[in-house]
This record gives C-alpha cells, structure tokens and sequence, in this order.
C-alpha cells in the first residue's frame, strides 16, 4: 500500500486532503509526502505512528558511507524536492535513502541514472535533509559565502579596512599623537571643539529627521479596500525564510505565527534555516506534534557562521516572487503579505524593496525594554521615513523587509562578512538606482529585556554600523557620485555618525562630571571657559534634543505610558557605549563574528497587549 494511501487509512488525512495534495504535487514537482509535511497536512509524528503501523522502520544515516561518484549524478534541488539520496552501489543495487518507499518517480530516476535497481532504507525526511544538504549543498554554501566577494569585492566587508583607511586612520593619530607632544593644551582644546560639535551637529541630524518623519503620511498605503480587491488565486507564491540558531524553546510559538499569516497556504514557500550542527532546534521540528508550514533547509557548515550566509543558502532553493525574513520571535500583522503585494502592484518598478516597521510586544516588561520600544518606534515611524522623504538611504530593519527576489538576487544578495547585513544592501540599492519604500504594517519583536544579552545584540548592530561605513567609504568620491550630495550626506551622518556619536559621548559626560566633581580652576587648566561651557552646553542640548525625539516616538503608536521613561535616555546613553567600543574592539580583531542574542526571555509570551 502506498504511503498517501496508509495516511488515509489512518485517518491522518482525508481523500480531500490527498487530492489537493496530488494537485500540488503535479503543478510544483514537489513530492506527496515533502508537501504532506512542509504545507501543514500532518504531524511528523503521525506519518512516523503511519510507517510503524505499515511495518517500516526509522534508519539512522547520518553515519552511513556513501561514493560521492554516485552523489556527482544527482542535483540537490532534486533530493530535496522528493526527500531522498542515493549513496552508493553495492552489490549492484543503490543504497537509497527515502522518506517515502513509494515514491515511483524518484525510484524510475535511481534505475534509469544508475541502471540498477535501488535498495530502499527508510528515514525520517528531517535526517535526509540533513544528509543530502550535507553531502549536495557544497557549491551552493559556497555561492552563499563568496558570491558577492567575487562578483562585486568593493562592496564586500571582507576586507575591513582598506590600505588607505588604515593609512588615514593611522595619519590622523600620529597628528593627534604629535600635536599632543608639542602643545597638549591646544590640541586638548582643538579636539575637544571638533567632538562637541559633531556630538551636536549629529543629534540635530536626527531630530531634523524625525520632525521630517513626523509629517510623513503614506501617499501610497495600503487600505481595507486596498485588501478587499485581492483575489486570492491570483496572488504570487510569496517566500518567508526563517534563519534560526539554538532556537528550539521558540519553535512552537514560530509555528502559531506562521499559521495566523493570512495568505494562501500553497502559495506560501516558507524556508526554516537551520545550521548543520544545531540539532537542538531539528530535534524541537522533529519532536511537533502538529502539522507545520515550514520546509527545513540544511545550511552545510563554512564560516562565516551568519544570519547572511543562511540566507544567501536558502535563496537558492526559493521559489517565490516576493521574498522576506522574519527571526524566530517575530509576529507580523497578518494581513502583512497581502499588503506588501498590493503596494507593490501600485509603486513604479524601481521600487524592490518594501519595510514594514518594527516594535515590540512586551515593552512594559522592565525599563530597558520601555527604553528599546521607544528606540524603535521613532526610528521606525520617524527616522526611516524622514529618510524617505528626503530621498536618503535607507538601512533596512533586520527582518520584514520585503523584496522582489529577482532584483535581490540581481544586488548579489547579502553580505556574509556584515553583520548588519540589511543595512549594507539598502544603501547597495540606493547605489543602484533602486527605491524602497515603507508601508503602513507592523512586526512585532520581543525587546531584549537582560542588559547583558541588550549589549550583545547592541554591540554587534553598531559593529555593522562601522563595517558598513567603512565598506562604502573606501572611495568617498565615487560613493558621492553614486548616492548625490544628499545621499551621501545622509549616509555619513545616519550611518557613520550613529557608531561615532555612542563613542563619543563618555567623553563629554566624563568632562561634565569633572566639572561638578572637580574644582572649576583645575578643569581651567587644560580648557578655557569658553571651551568647558560650549561642551556642556553641547552634551546638555543634545541629550534634551533627544530626550524630546525620544518622547515624539510614543504619540503615533500612543503609547503613552512610556513618555516619562523618555527622560532617561542619557542612561540609556551609556549602555550604547558600552556596547559600541565592545564592537569596535570586535571589529578589530573579530570582524565577521556573530554574536548570538538569546531570544525567548520574556516573560510575555503573546502580543494581545498590543495597541496597533
């Protein structure tokens, strides 16, 4: 009896179900059970209780020898869509490995490649996709590492530091260096002007933004009536990819996200990226006992271990129009997809990217993740829009960012060795030409609500940050002909100022505090009156100014509560510096390291608490 036929007899699916099933099969090449168990019809659990009742038995492989001139015959993509490998001959028969013993087409291709009859050992498909990744995926993971190195290596990170930036870096401390030795008042002095006022210069930047995001209303939002006109049957196959490490205590709460998505679930093509040694969050997969719509793919193991890397792996074997990514935590509006498609529809074709904004759901839990939600929701409904007014580029979010495959593909995808990957590929677009615009829908994220993991997370954005700065600015001149005066503007103060101005500000806290601590006629030693007041008049202005940001970030989302907690932002200040000189030190002499951030801390487990 065939497998589709014991899962009816079981009961675990209906004569329904197996039609739809077959239907798909035939219009995608996907086989029965990959699409019986990737597209939510039954639980791995109940396919493993149907092959047990049939009489069959679960094989461990991952240890089993294999000829890899027998793996040369057979593509990757083939494998995965049928859930099985051949591995060598023996005794004139193929060792074959299949999920489903039945699957006819994959064994006429074993007889008619090899011109031998297959030995069939049965497997679960979750350790045939291991395997098959494992021992199939090198050119693939290798494209993932090295396909923008090598098709575009002045937009790579890497190499972090170019001969003439070390050669200007180390000028420029030399000079520090000399002039110190020669009149350390003076240089005291002049250095101390040059850090007060790009220190303010660089706040005004933001709240010059954030007064332009704050009249931002979307010419072209999606609306209720927008969604109404959709006609399901005609909407493009959409791909999520889900790059998860270590992150098995979160599968079952990515699973209910996923299926509150409102979009046709065949037309969904969702990519769960798991690395080759995370056998933590493939057991947690293996172990549901409910159906799921996610497809696991195998990322094989080459360094750099990365968010990038994984992606730039899965988008090999996406099939979608549309394209975005969510982390583990994520929970997108649910009408997030059908709007992202019906702007599309609307927006001229140089638009390939749209961002959804970012906030959270458990921002009353302590004051770091009320001090984060304020963070991100004027970033999100101010400063990226101010950019978008202004014609800047814009660094995109870390997930829900949604692109039109083609063109990602086309920009060579992300940056493996960055680790502020979606940053770098918004202003690699903008180099090209390309638009991306901001539509009116949210995700909702978990706030990092532990100052240790906070500063993990912190210190490698702002290590990106200065990777992608640096990466861009290995030739300020054709970087200002590509973006225009006012691109580039804006990406040396959003982009570059923002790690800068983090590192700077201990130093003028640290004379602000000698200034009350200390007599005043010590501190006149080595600055005069006009330079001391002109610093704390600067570190003042500039912490009011953001301060007063921070407090226009609650009143779109009315979020109320959280004003008061504005005020603490100097405090907040200082976490972000700490963070900061621990990703430049990073940078140094770890630049492609990828510091995991622990996920699932909350104690807020659902967004119901939600004010949208």
């Amino acid at each position: 009896m065939s497998i589709p036929e014991l899962l009816v007899n079981d009961g675990f699916i209906t004569r329904q179900d197996r039609e739809k099933i077959d239907d798909f099969s035939a219009r995608s090449g996907l086989s029965f059970i990959k699409i019986a168990l990737n597209f939510g019809y039954i639980s791995r659990k109940n396919y493993e209780r149907s092959m047990l009742n049939a009489g069959y038995t679960f094989h461990e492989i991952r240890e089993l020898p294999f000829d890899q001139e027998v793996l040369n015959k057979i593509e990757l993509k083939f494998a995965d869509q049928h859930v099985a490998i051949p591995l060598r001959i023996e005794n004139n028969r193929v060792i074959t490995i299949m999920a489903d013993p039945g699957d006819q087409l994959f064994i006429d291709f074993i007889r008619f490649t090899y011109d031998c009859e297959p030995e069939i050992i049965v497997a679960s498909d979750l350790d045939i996709v291991w395997l098959s990744h494992k021992l199939l995926g090198d050119k693939y993971v290798k494209s993932a590492v090295y396909e923008l190195l090598n098709r575009d290596p002045a937009n790579s990170a890497f190499i972090t530091f170019s001969s003439g930036q070390l050669i200007a870096i180390f000028s420029f401390l030399a000079l520090i260096v000399i002039g110190m030795m020669v009149s350390f008042k003076n240089t005291s002095i002049i250095i101390n002007i040059l850090v007060s006022v790009f220190f303010l210069v660089a706040i005004l930047f933001k709240l010059f933004l954030a007064l332009v995001g704050s009249r931002f209303e979307l010419h072209q939002a999606v609306t209720r009536d927008d969604l109404k006109e959709i006609v399901e049957a005609d909407l493009p196959i959409y791909t999520i990819l889900l790059p998860v490490y270590k992150e098995d205590k979160l599968i079952k709460k990515l699973i209910w996200n996923l299926q509150a998505i409102d979009y046709p679930r065949e037309r969904l093509d969702i990519k769960l990226l798991i690395e080759e040694d995370d056998d933590k969050t493939l057991n947690a997969v293996r172990n549901l006992d409910f159906p799921a719509i996610f497809e696991v793919v195998v990322v094989p193991f080459l360094m750099p271990k990365t968010k990038p890397k994984a992606c730039n792996y899965g988008l090999h074997f996406s099939r979608g129009k549309y394209l975005t990514i969510y982390d583990a935590e994520d929970i997108p509006d649910t009408d997030q997809l059908k709007k992202v498609v019906s702007m599309f529809g609307k927006l001229p074709s140089n638009y390939i990217c749209i961002q959804s904004a970012l906030n959270y759901y458990n921002r009353n839990e302590n004051f770091l993740t009320r001090m984060f939600t304020l963070e991100y929701s004027y970033w999100f409904d101010y400063m990226l829009p101010g950019l978008d007014t202004l014609d800047i580029p814009i660094p995109l979010g870390g997930t829900s960012n949604h692109f039109k495959l083609e063109n990602l593909v086309e920009l060579g995808a992300w940056d493996p060795f960055n680790v502020t990957e979606d940053a770098d590929l918004g202003v690699r677009a903008y180099a090209k030409g390309y638009k991306i615009a901001v539509i009116n829908s949210t995700t909702y994220e978990e706030a990092n609500n532990e100052p240790f993991n906070w500063i993990r997370q912190r210190s490698r954005w702002i290590k990106g940050y200065m990777q992608t700065y640096l990466v861009h600015m290995r030739n300020p001149v054709a970087l200002w002909r590509k973006l225009g005066w006012r691109g580039f503007l804006g990406f040396s103060f959003f982009i570059g100022a923002t790690p800068l101005t983090f590192l700077v500000y201990p130093f003028l806290l640290g004379i602000f505090i000698c200034y009350l601590v200390f007599d005043l006629s010590s501190i006149r030693t080595l600055f005069p009156d006009w330079v001391l007041f002109m610093s704390i008049f600067n570190l003042m202005v500039g912490n009011i100014l953001m301060i007063y940001i921070n407090m226009m970030a609650v009143f779109k989302r009315r979020f109320y509560e959280l004003i008061l907690f504005a005020i603490a932002n100097p405090v907040y200040w200082i976490l972000h510096s700490i963070a900061s000189y621990k990703g430049l030190y990073q940078l140094i002499v770890k630049p492609f390291y990828w510091e995991k951030t622990d996920h699932g801390l909350s104690k807020v487990n659902s967004p119901t608490n939600v004010v949208k």
